[in-house]
């Protein structure tokens, strides 16, 4: 059973609700006609107009589509969990909620799901929890690599051409030895891994880019995977 992470570097419903480019993707890495498919918000505290956008885009593609509260009355996790085809993760803080998950146990759940051939993907926070470091914007006002969840191995920078201090802080983080390498996708691109081995670029916007950054003697090296454009 073949094991799949789509990582977005950013776009997606959360900002354009009802495209369904990069979120049609996705469920059909499933092996299911009509995927279940859970929203898991926590990143934003369970925003509900984030909420609103994630069932306007999935509501249009044949799936089943439901989502997961923590700050509400929060259900039976590993039922829900169990139940799924594929897992959505939205953007936000991405400390703030692998705290929460870690608290409720949904990283060991998740991780037991991924095992077993459920498409784990998410956006921004929602793509950083996959790896085991991941550069976040979560706390104070500069851009620091936090543990993560290590579905997959290494590291991860979303919004790599959207933010501009993204690339700067990849490159001082490698100059740092912070890490060795890192993944990195820009908006409107996703990572694709499939069997923690094989990497796709996906790219649903304009000439979008996932890359494996390196440094080789100062000298900053971003060698863009191969690509696959998709659109409507």
């Amino acid at each position: 059973m073949d094991r799949h992470v789509v990582a977005i570097g950013g776009g997606g419903f959360g900002r354009n609700p009802g495209d369904g480019v990069i979120e049609q993707y996705i469920l059909d890495l499933s092996s299911s006609q009509s995927p279940n498919i859970c929203f898991i918000p926590t990143a934003t505290g369970d925003n509900e107009a984030y909420k609103v956008n994630y069932y306007s885009t999935f509501s249009k593609l044949k799936c089943n589509p439901v989502h997961l509260d923590f700050f509400k009355r929060t259900p039976n996790l590993e039922k829900l969990i169990s139940s799924q085809d594929v897992i959505f993760v939205g953007g936000g803080n991405t400390k703030s909620m692998l705290a929460v998950w870690k608290d409720w146990g949904l990283d060991k759940i998740l991780h037991e799901a991924y095992k077993n051939g459920v498409v784990m993907s998410g956006v921004s926070a929602g793509a950083n929890c996959w790896f085991e470091k991941s550069v976040v914007d979560s706390w104070d006002d500069e851009l620091k690599v936090i543990e993560c969840l290590g579905f997959l191995k290494g590291n991860f920078c979303p919004h790599y051409d959207e933010e501009p201090e993204r690339r700067p802080a990849v490159k001082r983080f490698l100059e740092e030895d912070v890490f060795n390498f890192c993944y990195a996708s820009e908006g409107n691109c996703a990572l694709h891994v499939k069997n923690e081995e094989d990497f796709l670029s996906v790219n649903f916007g304009k000439e979008k880019k996932s890359y494996l950054v390196s440094i080789d003697d100062k000298n900053v090296k971003e060698a863009a995977f191969e690509d696959l454009s998709i659109r409507v």
